[in-house]
C-alpha cells in the first residue's frame, strides 16, 4: 500500500456520543432513545434507510428532510465536545513517517470538515481533504453512498487505486473501497455493529494503529 485514505466521522473523529445524543434528541418524539449498541443495532447506509428501520416504516414525504436538519443541528452542538480517536494522532504520525501519503475522505459537508480538522492541527497530514461539496449553489446533499465521492477522491489524487488502503467504521467505506479498486479496514470505534464490519469479509479493528498492520 501506498496510500490511505481516511473517514472522518466515527473513524479519526471519535463522534459516537454526539451522533448517538442527536439520533436521540431528533426521535424523542417518536418516544425512542438508544445507547450506542443500540444505535449500531439499527444503523445502516444511507442514513434515510436507517431512520425507516427504526420507524418500522417508509419515511413521510418530507420527513427525511426535517429529520435530517433537526439532526445535523443537534450535532454540530454536541460534536463540540467530541475530539480524535485515542490513537488517531499516532496513527497519522507514523504513517506519515514510512514517506507515503495520506488523505481524508468524509461524507460530512466540505465548509465544516476542513476547519473542524484544521482546528485539532492534524491537516498537514493529507495530501487532500474532501467533504461534500455544494453543487451549483445548492446544499450538498447528506445521507448518500460513499462510493461516487470515493470515485472522484481517488481520480483527484491520481493514484492507482491497487495501491489504496481505505480505513473507515461503516459498511460504505468497504463498498466504495470495492468500488474503485481499493483495499479496506473497518474500525469498530464507530457507527456500526461489529456483526456487520465482519460480515463483509474485511480485516475488523479496534484501533487505528492496528489498521495500519494492513497496509
Amino acid at each position: 500500500m501506498r496510500h490511505i485514505v481516511w473517514d472522518w466521522n466515527g473513524t479519526l473523529f471519535h463522534d459516537i456520543d454526539a451522533v448517538v445524543g442527536a439520533t436521540n434528541l431528533v426521535f424523542e418524539p417518536y418516544g425512542m432513545a438508544y445507547d450506542a449498541d443500540g444505535f449500531r443495532a439499527v444503523y445502516t447506509r444511507p442514513i434515510w434507510a436507517a431512520y425507516e428501520r427504526m420507524l418500522g416504516r417508509p419515511l413521510d414525504d418530507g420527513e427525511w428532510e426535517r429529520l435530517d436538519k433537526g439532526f445535523h443541528d443537534h450535532y454540530h452542538r454536541l460534536m463540540l465536545e467530541c475530539g480524535l480517536a485515542a490513537d488517531a494522532v499516532g496513527a497519522l504520525e507514523a504513517w506519515g513517517a514510512t514517506g507515503n501519503r495520506q488523505s481524508l475522505l468524509s461524507m460530512w459537508t466540505h465548509d465544516r470538515l476542513g476547519p473542524k480538522v484544521a482546528e485539532f492541527g492534524i491537516d498537514h497530514h493529507f495530501s487532500r481533504i474532501d467533504g461534500l461539496r455544494a453543487v451549483s449553489g445548492a446544499p450538498p446533499a447528506t445521507g448518500g453512498h460513499k462510493a461516487t465521492s470515493m470515485t472522484a477522491h481517488i481520480e483527484a489524487l491520481g493514484v492507482d487505486p491497487a495501491n489504496v488502503l481505505v480505513i473507515g467504521d461503516s459498511v460504505d467505506d468497504a463498498h466504495a473501497a470495492q468500488h474503485v479498486g481499493a483495499r479496506a479496514v473497518l474500525y469498530t470505534g464507530g457507527m456500526t455493529s461489529r456483526a456487520d464490519l465482519h460480515a463483509l469479509g474485511v480485516p475488523v479493528v479496534d484501533t487505528l494503529t492496528e489498521a495500519l498492520d494492513h497496509a
